[in-house]
């Protein structure tokens, strides 16, 4: 058996923080790495205490949810409220960052991005990071799978369910059914 690279499981490591996300938007992870161990992870969602978007919604102001800490702040905050230097490190994220983001990556002193999707990516941000000699690569996650839109799945999923009940005269069949989708999808 080979083990998963570097990468790999770096990325994985992003994609599970964001599963932690209270984002109805994106749901968006980010690890920070130096000498091939973790050092912090940060996930998009409210203030510590704070209303979740997935409670009541987003605060949009000009497109952006003004209400969300994103991944990256979020694990460089870890790192400055804990004492741990940045200077050198690594950050691995599931989106390309923003142009914030951006911005307080190169002053925290990370030397390689890896992201894992495209995301809007600003031309100023990529010039930034080039200017400041941050290396940025694409590291799709291709070794495991996660799934980051489970919420609607299972959304759809009882959606279909609801409509089935309706239209069915079989009620073994749509109990059966009913059953199956519940344990797939821990309904």
């Amino acid at each position: 058996m080979q083990r998963i690279s570097w990468n790999q499981y770096f990325m994985a490591q992003s994609h599970l923080l964001a599963l932690r996300s209270t984002c109805t938007r994106l749901m968006v992870g980010a690890t920070i790495v130096r000498d091939k161990r973790i050092i912090a992870g940060g996930y998009n969602g409210s203030v510590s205490g704070g209303v979740h978007c997935i409670d009541e919604g987003c605060y949009v102001i000009d497109g952006h949810c003004v209400r969300t800490i994103h991944a990256e702040a979020n694990a460089l905050l870890q790192c400055a409220k804990f004492g741990v230097p940045t200077e050198g490190a690594e950050i691995y994220v599931t989106h390309f960052p923003c142009l914030q983001c951006c911005k307080q990556v190169i002053q925290a002193g990370i030397k390689t991005l890896y992201y894992a999707e495209d995301y809007n990516n600003h031309p100023y941000a990529v010039e930034l990071f080039a200017d400041a000699g941050i290396e940025t690569k694409k590291v799709a996650l291709t070794d495991l799978a996660v799934d980051t839109f489970y919420r609607e799945k299972e959304a759809y999923i009882r959606q279909l369910l609801d409509e089935l009940k309706t239209q069915t005269s079989d009620k073994e069949k749509y109990e059966a059914l009913k059953a199956e989708a519940e344990l797939l999808f821990k309904l």
